[in-house]
């Protein structure tokens, strides 16, 4: 708390005037452009990755950057992902929803090994929220990495996009540069983008290309941002020498 304190006070001495500028000219109308879905992992900072600002974006963090299916949810039970759709696409008419992956997640680690049935087993699941939270919501991408395993890393996975009948073909680490956990994220953040899809408040939109999901993976020891091109396939590095065919790219799926 010392070094959260010394903190607020260095806001005060440094940023917090600039901030109060930029609360004045959003006032109470902000007007996001942007749902971004990520880990709670304290390496992520989202805002700062992307140089956004005050009223730029809705941000949702959570243990593993899940956004849980709509069969999850019967009569009125819901949790916050849900909500935030519903907050940010429906409400505040964002276009854009970004779920963002990282390396070195720890609950794609754990994830990992609840393959291990005893480990995964319903007693062990009853002492962890954690462990019952990714047996809940995170095993279709276990069971889509598998799939990826049992063909040698090699053939493309098949995920629903924004509608039943739009496909995303995705190569995960075609070089095979990766760790098994690292493969597993982006799995993971590319089946959120068939579980965001699910929800019916959201087909009108979808089905009029009036929404668009979108996939990043942070490589949080390289500081590359990697963006999912259902282009190329595969996620790719964004950088200096790709930035505007990407841009291209988008104004191409998304329009």
């Amino acid at each position: 708390m010392d070094r959260i304190f010394r903190g607020i006070m260095k806001y005060r001495r440094t940023n917090r005037a600039k901030m109060v500028e930029q609360f004045a000219q959003v006032k109470n109308r902000p007007e996001p452009k942007a749902l971004f879905f990520t880990c709670m992992d304290s390496r992520m900072l989202p805002a700062r990755f992307t140089e956004s600002n005050v009223g730029d974006m809705f941000i949702v963090r959570n243990a593993g950057n899940l956004i849980p299916h709509s069969q999850h949810f019967p009569d009125e039970y819901a949790s916050c992902e849900p909500a935030a759709l519903e907050l940010g696409c429906v409400h505040n008419d964002i276009r854009h929803v970004i779920v963002c992956g990282h390396s070195d997640c720890k609950a794609m680690n754990l994830l990992h090994l609840l393959q291990d049935t005893e480990y995964g087993s319903t007693v062990n699941r009853r002492k962890s929220p954690l462990r019952a939270w990714l047996c809940s919501h995170a095993m279709s991408s276990l069971e889509k990495y598998r799939q990826l395993e049992a063909a040698g890393f090699g053939a493309p996975l098949i995920f629903q996009a924004e509608t039943p009948l739009r496909r995303i073909s995705a190569y995960i680490d075609p070089g095979d540069k990766l760790s098994v956990t690292y493969k597993l994220s982006q799995v993971n953040t590319l089946q959120q983008i068939q579980n965001i899809a699910s929800y019916d408040f959201l087909k009108r939109r979808l089905e009029a290309y009036d929404l668009h999901i979108h996939a990043l993976w942070f490589d949080i020891y390289t500081g590359d941002i990697h963006y999912f091109s259902r282009q190329s396939k595969r996620f790719v590095d964004i950088n200096e020498n790709n930035v505007d065919r990407l841009v291209e790219e988008v104004s191409k799926y998304y329009s």
